[in-house]
């Protein structure tokens, strides 16, 4: 009988040791191609190489490095490398959480939800970034087993909370952030530490809110011209029971089955709007228009 074919990438790179620890947490279910970015590719959702070519290139046996997006690891992967289409894809671990609104700019979930376009069972692993990685391996097995049995297709993201919030009494932590501390990553777990993670518990969850720091760090390069950092850190919001950040900061695994129709529910009353608009006639020739407000001082 032929063992399922299980493709496993990240955003981290082929050298992340997440990526060592989600291979070895998916092996015994069946057979394994990893496939990841020769480098770290944090952040690109669901970015594809479109003008300019790709190279990949062999780690070792089994291994291939890309020179792209988790994403084009994933779409060259199902392909080309793979000998036939992949029953499972998945992607991580991911050293910090991918809650609500993060799976739009993650490239681990966009590697994720490739994987769910090209016809596989997908799920996307994210832990706390100064925990131990490891600790999230029954929790992967698992949950890969589960989608390996199902008869329909799922695509999850799968968030395992920091083990100190198990420990407590789970009244409520704040979800850290993704690209913080990666010292503990592959450690050995002690035994209580792997009891721990064997026990951890499940929730079935929907995306929460998880704002951000609206961030424009303005420098100059040697030369006087200016460069930009964007992007701050996450603050804190309100939790709800049943959302996915609710879940992390009170001990759970969060389980959050996604679906990539992203249509608003309600299409009723667009149609009543839409049915309202009147059309002008479009210029006879083009129009020079001005900026409505003046443009930024860039310099």
């Amino acid at each position: 009988m032929t063992r399922p074919l299980i493709l496993v990438t990240n955003d981290d790179g082929v050298l992340s040791p997440g990526l060592e620890i989600l291979a070895e947490a998916v092996s015994p279910l069946g057979e394994l191609l990893v496939c990841a970015p020769e480098t770290e590719r944090s952040g690109t959702g669901h970015a594809i190489t479109l003008h300019s070519h790709l190279r990949c290139t062999p780690v070792r046996e089994g291994w291939w490095s890309v020179s792209g997006t988790p994403v084009d690891c994933v779409y060259l992967a199902a392909n080309h490398l793979c000998p036939r289409r992949p029953a499972l894809v998945v992607s991580g671990i991911n050293p910090g959480f991918n809650l609500g609104t993060d799976v739009f700019y993650s490239g681990t979930v966009g590697a994720a939800a490739e994987g769910y376009l090209r016809g596989s069972s997908a799920m996307a692993i994210s832990c706390h970034a100064r925990e131990p990685q490891r600790a999230a391996i029954p929790t992967i097995r698992a949950l890969a087993r589960m989608l390996l049995e199902l008869q329909e297709r799922a695509l999850l993201n799968v968030n395992v909370p920091e083990l100190a919030t198990v420990r407590g009494d789970r009244r409520g932590a704040t979800p850290g952030h993704g690209l913080a501390e990666r010292r503990l990553a592959g450690d050995a777990l002690d035994p209580e530490t792997a009891a721990l993670a064997a026990e951890l518990p499940l929730l079935v969850t929907r995306l929460g809110h998880r704002p951000y720091e609206d961030t424009v760090e303005k420098r100059h390069d040697p030369r006087g011209n200016p460069y930009y950092w964007i992007g701050g850190p996450p603050v804190q919001a309100e939790l709800f029971e049943g959302e996915d950040t609710w879940a992390i900061a009170h001990g759970y695994v969060s389980v959050t089955p996604l679906v990539l129709d992203i249509t608003a529910p309600e299409l009723g009353p667009w149609r009543e709007r839409i049915a309202e608009i009147t059309l002008e006639p479009a210029p006879a020739s083009a129009e020079r228009r001005g900026f409505a407000v003046d443009p930024p001082d860039m310099s």
